[in-house]
């Protein structure tokens, strides 16, 4: 197990932050910090629990640093079945369901197809892609490449969200090896709009939609904070009606 002076010390680096900057922004001494580094100094949970929230860390991180100073981890880990769970799961369906005739996801941190309304179950199934499947893996799919007429610049833009979501983590190899697989295939695009739009070719079916994606506030639990809840609309008229009839 990585020890805690280590933990620290990488999580500091990964947010660029000086010592000093730590220091601050903990509302400790540097002198401190540069003693937790060095394992001249004991943290208590508190300080422990000060810090995460200073670096703005991952749960399931700071759950690990208190692993390492053998305390008991603060957050759990809960399974979506659970009956604490069950006013979530009722969110998510009614978020997602309020939104049919439009697709209405929710994933992972490793974009696993964790829910999904009846109309994405659809466009998804038409991709060979079920709840509990990867969007990782579709990305990889050379099918997915004709169907998405303007797959440069959405592949550019995953590219850069896949980045992104990696180092807020801290830094996932899935997440890593899927955005440089698609920096072979990314551009920037021109006249890209207000919005990145995915365009979608289903024999004569035109769709161009934008996503927005929304998360729980305070998340307590580890798989809580790693969700996210992706909508996706109609970009104009033609794809508007095109859903309606399709998904409607």
């Amino acid at each position: 197990m990585t020890n805690f002076s280590d933990l620290l010390r990488q999580w500091r680096q990964t947010r660029r932050l000086s010592q000093l900057d730590l220091a601050l922004e903990a509302n400790v001494s540097a002198r401190h910090v540069s003693f937790l580094e060095t394992g001249r100094a004991r943290p208590s949970r508190e300080m422990i629990m000060q810090l995460g929230e200073a670096l703005n860390i991952p749960l399931s991180a700071r759950n690990q640093m208190l692993a390492a100073m053998g305390f008991t981890p603060r957050y759990e880990t809960r399974n979506w079945d659970e009956a604490e769970m069950a006013p979530i799961r009722r969110a998510i369906d009614r978020t997602l369901d309020r939104h049919a005739p439009y697709p209405g996801i929710a994933i992972d941190h490793l974009w696993r197809l964790t829910r999904m309304n009846t109309p994405a179950q659809k466009m998804f199934g038409m991709l060979g892609l079920a709840e509990g499947g990867s969007l990782l893996e579709l990305l990889r799919e050379p099918r997915l490449w004709q169907i998405v007429e303007n797959w440069p610049e959405v592949a550019h833009h995953s590219m850069l969200r896949l980045r992104t979501e990696s180092a807020a983590q801290g830094g996932v190899p899935e997440l890593d090896a899927a955005a440089a697989f698609l920096a072979d295939h990314a551009d920037v695009g021109h006249d890209i709009g207000p919005a990145v739009l995915t365009v979608l070719r289903f024999e004569d079916k035109r769709l161009a939609m934008f996503g927005t994606i929304a998360q729980f506030g305070t998340p307590e639990d580890t798989t809580l904070e790693a969700l996210k809840i992706e909508l996706f609309f109609p970009s104009d008229v033609e794809t508007e009606l095109a859903l309606e009839a399709m998904f409607g």
